[in-house]
């Protein structure tokens, strides 16, 4: 009750206002201070003042449990470490190649490994020749060779 007597006051007020201004052939500017002015009744009437007071009044009150419960510390802990754990699980699995952090296994019978991820085969392997440890500048020294360097 008090509540609404309050901001009943307070648009009354800001509408005089408004009207001291109008008087002054201030239209515009009296026109925004009476829609300001409104504000306060509104927000009674609809009933979102007495929300705002329980929103407060809940949050000194966990405000108040943060400060002198432990287990709301530990809640934060608790909260921090599945976090932490979320977000290692991410980093690892970006790094893995593809298939859910498994290594590709080998096909029983074939001559060359698995390939992870898509990645082509080797020059040297493509060709059917020995892979030296050179077999990727070989693709290089052919790319060379053909024009002319």
């Amino acid at each position: 009750m008090l509540t609404t007597t309050l901001c009943a006051a307070l648009s009354a007020g800001g509408l005089a206002i408004a009207m001291l201004t109008a008087y002054r052939r201030r239209f515009l500017a009296a026109t925004r201070i009476a829609a300001v002015s409104l504000v306060p009744v509104g927000l009674a009437m609809a009933g979102l003042v007495t929300l705002g007071r329980k929103v407060g009044t809940a949050t000194g009150h966990w405000a108040a449990d943060l400060v002198f419960k432990p287990t709301v510390w530990m809640g934060f802990g608790v909260l921090a470490v599945a976090a932490m754990l979320y977000g290692i699980t991410r980093l690892i699995s970006a790094r893995l190649p593809e298939g859910g952090g498994r290594a590709p296994a080998a096909v029983p019978g074939a001559s060359s490994p698995a390939i992870p991820s898509g990645r082509p085969a080797a020059a040297g392997r493509r060709r059917g020749g020995s892979d030296s440890g050179l077999s990727d500048f070989a693709d290089v020294e052919e790319i060379l060779k053909r024009r002319g360097i």
